[in-house]
């Protein structure tokens, strides 16, 4: 797995260098500089947080806890001040905030930070807030709507692999959903020898990071610290795109929330399989194509 490509970094970039840039080729940037006009630039802490939106309960997702769906919900409910308190200290921690709607809560955060300008699209209100803490990894997938997607870190520090789409065969893709089952903390490529063959992105996001990931892109990410993002969304470029966002929370989605809940354990048996098999299958016609070129 090569992880050695370099993302370009870019400060006060204008709306239209953006579109021409990278948001038309569809090509990964880091952008700095994004939040300092921003309330949120001094504002947001997590006192200030807690401050607004401390007795909102939230779903908790507890790494520790397996789970083979996509679109879930949390695996327990708790306040969401207690939640703060537990994800800030200095240790390791499995918890974490997935998709959370703090500006439903309170609109005073979306006047701290809205979609920036570079951004704006008819998603401009699909901002969530993504929290972390320390040591939590969110495992490798693309988003099942196929948005473009502006990362923006607060708190904490955060390690993002970053894949292109092209590598999708060889990345232990599993059916009807948008995750991978491949280990990327511990890759082992005796396991999953597809990691051989991909090249991608290896970041850390600090403090007024914005990450833009394009559409269908896989992440993987890793809290550093406990910490939290705020991501905006962008519809997608093409019919392809926009055509299997609609299969993905459709027919898809709601497939595979179906076999897990008749047959989960055989659900989840079939989907690695045929991970596996499709990655093995890519791999062998990548070394089988290596070994003519030698020849010739």
């Amino acid at each position: 797995m090569d992880l050695s490509l370099k993302i370009q970094t870019v400060e006060d970039i204008s709306k239209s260098d953006f579109i021409t840039y990278f948001f038309n080729p569809q090509k990964p940037v880091i952008i700095k500089g994004l939040i300092d006009s921003t309330p949120a630039a001094s504002k947001w802490s997590f006192p200030y947080l807690k401050q607004n939106l401390g007795s909102t309960m939230v779903g908790v997702f507890n790494n520790q806890l397996k789970n083979n769906s996509a679109y879930t919900f949390g695996d327990f409910k708790m306040p969401f001040s207690e939640f703060i308190d537990t994800i800030e200290k200095d240790e390791p921690c499995p918890y974490r905030l997935f998709l959370f709607n703090g500006f439903k809560h309170c609109q005073k955060l979306r006047n701290d930070f809205p979609c920036p300008a570079i951004f704006k699209g008819i998603l401009d209100n699909m901002g969530f807030m993504f929290f972390g803490g320390k040591s939590t990894g969110v495992r490798m997938h693309f988003d099942i709507d196929m948005s473009n997607l502006l990362h923006t870190q607060f708190i904490g520090k955060k390690r993002v692999l970053l894949f292109s789409p092209e590598y999708s065969s060889l990345l232990y893709k599993v059916p009807f959903n948008t995750y991978s089952i491949a280990d990327m903390d511990n890759p082992d490529f005796s396991r999953f020898p597809g990691l051989r063959y991909v090249s991608g992105y290896d970041v850390t996001l600090t403090h007024g990071d914005s990450l833009f990931m394009p559409s269908g892109y896989w992440h993987y990410m890793k809290y550093l610290e406990g910490g939290f993002a705020v991501t905006y969304r962008k519809i997608g470029v093409g019919i392809e795109f926009n055509y299997n966002a609609v299969m993905n929370l459709t027919l898809r989605l709601w497939f595979d929330k179906l076999m897990n809940y008749i047959r989960p354990d055989y659900w989840k048996r079939y989907k690695e399989r045929v991970a596996y098999s499709k990655s093995i299958e890519n791999s062998t016609k990548i070394e089988n194509c290596k070994r003519k070129m030698v020849t010739l």
